[in-house]
């Protein structure tokens, strides 16, 4: 009986440049130890200049190079047909400190102008001013007995919002925040793979002519 491997992509990987892509960098494999072993190993890409930051490795691919090395064995795939490979110096993506700085400036003064356009808007002083009147039952008195809870109130409000007080989270349950930047991420790692296919397939359409 013909020994069988089962594999399964990593969804996205990130590799020095000009490195040697071998098999265990963007895939995980199930077989006999030994041939695990010695598949893992098995160079699939080399990495070159003209290929920029972002390249596709599909299936298909890695299914040829174990087909060259283990003729008899039977393939069992599972997972994404693809593995987005991000190619960055010391193959680790540092953080951009200055652009997470500028976004968050960016954020903090466009929600607060947000929040002094609505409370503009809507005429929020004499909201509270009426409010305080109502609690109270005298128009002297300031409506900080309102501002002040109301304020609190919105700060607090956020943070149980993004599921985050301090550094403890509520819940294990992501917040909006991560659940946008997550399906950003998708959508950026969906456009590169597409686009990506599409230069294949333009690169392979001009083959023939030359």
């Amino acid at each position: 009986m013909d020994p069988t491997v089962y594999v399964r992509l990593r969804r996205r990987t990130v590799v020095p440049p000009l490195s040697l892509i071998r098999l265990a960098d963007v895939a995980r494999l199930v077989a006999d130890r030994e041939l695990e072993r010695r598949l893992l190993a098995l160079p699939v890409h080399r990495i070159r200049p003209e290929e920029g930051s972002l390249l596709v490795i599909d299936m298909l691919q890695i299914v040829r190079a174990i087909r060259e090395a283990a003729p008899g064995v039977a393939i069992e795939t599972y997972g994404e047909p693809h593995v987005l490979v991000e190619v960055a110096q010391g193959g680790v993506v540092k953080p951009r400190r200055i652009v997470l700085a500028l976004a968050w400036l960016l954020l903090f003064f466009g929600s607060g102008m947000a929040l002094i356009n609505f409370h503009a808007d809507v005429n929020m002083p004499l909201v509270q001013r009426r409010i305080t009147r109502l609690l109270t039952g005298s128009p002297d008195w300031h409506p900080w007995l309102f501002q002040i809870p109301y304020s609190l109130g919105v700060g607090l409000g956020m943070l149980l919002f993004f599921n985050r007080l301090f550094r403890r989270r509520p819940t294990d349950e992501p917040n909006p925040l991560e659940v946008e930047m997550f399906m950003y991420q998708e959508n950026v790692n969906h456009y590169v793979i597409t686009d990506e296919y599409r230069k294949k397939h333009e690169q392979n359409r001009e083959t023939p002519d030359d």
